[in-house]
């Protein structure tokens, strides 16, 4: 969460009154220090984070999540911040809650993203950083109780594969798709809804990606772990999917498989339900990440024209080359091709570049 240097500002009268109200009553109990109050980033949702200065926990900052109901429920990520320290993950410790009105006074991991550290990183220390960040997932997989989560069942997984032709075909191309394309489409979606739901059921983060990792200071868990509050039961390999292959740095195949493989291969050892065979579970994670794309896809081209987010829609070239790539791979996907070749073409005539 990097310090920006700019004004914070509210987009209601009445939530600034109700944050005044409730960071008055707990500034004493923490030292907070008013004055010190700026803005440490903002994500994809309705979210935003605060900076604040503090005399707890050893003079440190602590961090203000602004979370505006009903958008936005805090709740989730109180439950899931409790489970995932309890198994011993690096998350922000949770010292004040406001459920009603979503505020939540946090610990601060920092303001080095793993992505930041990644990019900046020569390949021996990006190999290290990734295969912590493997580790983090192997003791979030044992330790976080799947059966405390809500289950990422077929109705979910529908709902998210219906955001790519909505706003990624339709919103963003502008292209309608005939009724024989529209099958093939609900063909697909079986195929990767089964694959998913065929898969053993560990606790899944969501977004267990660079963005939402946090290089740790020294001596401290590494990494920090953040925005865990979609945490679902869901399929084994949907982490790992979104980690080797995420929106905003890739990685060439090699170097996927190799993580992949030392990723099973410690499962297997620590007792998690992964496949006995390491190709079906290669596979199940590329249908997995497939699954993944094509929501991205959606949310990011709803991200522009719903919340006025234009940037996202930059990536939307690394999601349709990562579609193609497996789409050409295995038989049963290779109708998706045909669907999303208008589609990366209109991409590069807007301007995208892949």
């Amino acid at each position: 969460m990097s310090v920006a240097e700019t004004k914070i500002v509210w987009a209601q009268a009445e939530r600034q009154a109700a944050f005044e109200r409730w960071f008055a009553g707990i500034a004493p109990r923490h030292g907070l220090d008013r004055a010190s109050l700026a803005p440490a980033s903002a994500d994809a949702s309705f979210r935003r984070y605060l900076r604040v200065g503090a005399a707890s926990a050893a003079g440190s900052s602590l961090v203000v999540m602004d979370a505006p109901p009903p958008q936005e429920d805090v709740r989730p990520f109180v439950h899931v911040a409790a489970l995932a320290a309890a198994a011993g993950l690096h998350v922000p410790s949770v010292l004040e809650a406001d459920a009603d009105h979503g505020f939540l006074l946090l610990t601060d991991l920092g303001d080095t993203l793993y992505l930041d550290a990644l990019q900046a990183a020569a390949p021996d220390q990006a190999d290290r950083l990734m295969r912590d960040a493997l580790s983090a997932l192997l003791r979030w997989q044992q330790g976080v109780p799947a059966a405390a989560l809500p289950p990422f069942d077929e109705a979910l997984l529908a709902r998210e594969l219906a955001l790519f032709p909505h706003w990624c075909v339709e919103r963003e191309f502008g292209i309608a798709w005939s009724a024989d394309e529209q099958r093939t489409w609900r063909r697909l979606c079986g195929v990767l809804i089964q694959s998913a739901l065929a898969q053993p059921v560990v606790a899944v983060h969501a977004d267990w990606m660079p963005r939402n990792l946090m290089l740790a200071p020294a001596g401290a868990a590494s990494p920090g772990i953040l925005d865990f509050q979609d945490a679902v039961a869901g399929p084994v390999t949907y982490d790992l999917a979104s980690l080797l292959r995420d929106a905003f740095i890739s990685w060439d195949e090699e170097q996927e498989l190799d993580w992949a493989v030392r990723f099973w291969q410690q499962a297997r050892q620590a007792g998690l339900p992964v496949d006995a065979d390491f190709g079906e579970f290669w596979r199940a994670l590329e249908w997995m990440g497939l699954q993944r794309h094509l929501k991205v896809l959606g949310i990011f081209c709803r991200l522009k024209h719903r919340d006025g987010k234009a940037r996202y829609a930059q990536d939307l070239p690394r999601f349709f080359a990562y579609a193609q790539r497996v789409a050409l791979r295995y038989a049963p996907l290779k109708p998706l091709v045909r669907l999303l070749e208008p589609l990366s073409g209109a991409a590069v005539r807007a301007g995208y570049t892949f």
